[in-house]
């Protein structure tokens, strides 16, 4: 196996919007926000090893996978809005630490920026069945492939991610962290990583878990736009944000 530009598929017109999937899933898990944002250019990617792009050789990476989606977003002219849920907003993460100049903002939904911010035991055990049936169905790898992409993912997160407070203090551009508030990840994690972004926001989406990306689209999506108007409003009597 061989590192090529990861599959991808473009819809709409308007601001590029690319939408990042969790681990364990492919691109399919960001349709149901991607049908509520009509109004952008929509690129949903798979990355490697996931949904219909193959795996590569060896490890997986945060950074390898940011630099399979950074493939994607050379073939554009613009910087794209970036969406990320679970693994895929660390992706998006390292993808603006690394290359910024492809990036104009993130939303951060569902994840952590240090493995140590996930909450005990969510990370542990197997993937249900219907991911498994869901690899099987597309990818080019074939179902038999299964066990490697389980074995990879567990692997990876045993070891990332492992950013820092400093790492998010370099970002000079917008940062949304979006979770459910039944989600799997330390609050006081979610409050380090919020007061040490230049340009944080915070938004708790009500009677939402890990899946909230599908679960809550419609009350996601108005969020996502908000955030990306050109001049944000800093409320009537502003503390974090004065001056």
């Amino acid at each position: 196996m061989t590192s090529r530009t990861p599959w991808f598929s473009e819809t709409g017109v308007g601001e590029e919007l690319l939408l990042l999937h969790p681990g364990g899933t492919d691109s399919t898990a960001t349709a149901p926000l991607s049908a509520q944002l009509p109004d952008y250019r929509r690129l949903l990617v798979d990355r490697p090893g996931h949904g219909r792009s193959p795996d590569v050789d060896g490890a997986w990476s945060f950074t390898q996978m940011a630099e399979a989606v950074a493939q994607v977003l050379e073939t554009h002219t613009t910087p794209a809005h970036i969406v990320g849920w679970s693994d895929g907003a660390i992706v998006g993460l390292h993808l603006a630490l690394r290359r910024p100049e492809l990036v104009r903002s993130l939303v951060f939904g569902g994840a952590a920026f240090h493995r140590s911010g996930w909450l005990d035991g969510v990370l542990e055990g197997e993937p249900p069945e219907f991911m498994r049936e869901a690899y099987a169905a597309i990818s080019p790898d074939g179902g038999q492939h299964w066990p490697v992409v389980v074995q990879k993912a567990q692997q990876l997160h045993h070891r990332e991610p492992d950013l820092s407070t400093q790492d998010l203090l370099r970002l000079r551009l917008p940062v949304l962290i979006v979770v459910g508030d039944d989600d799997q990840v330390r609050w006081p994690h979610l409050i380090e990583m919020l007061e040490a972004l230049p340009d944080g926001e915070l938004a708790v989406i009500p009677r939402a878990t890990h899946g909230a990306i599908v679960e809550k689209p419609g009350l996601l999506a108005p969020l996502i736009r908000e955030f990306h108007q050109p001049e944000p409003e800093n409320g009537l009597a502003p503390i974090r944000r004065h001056g």
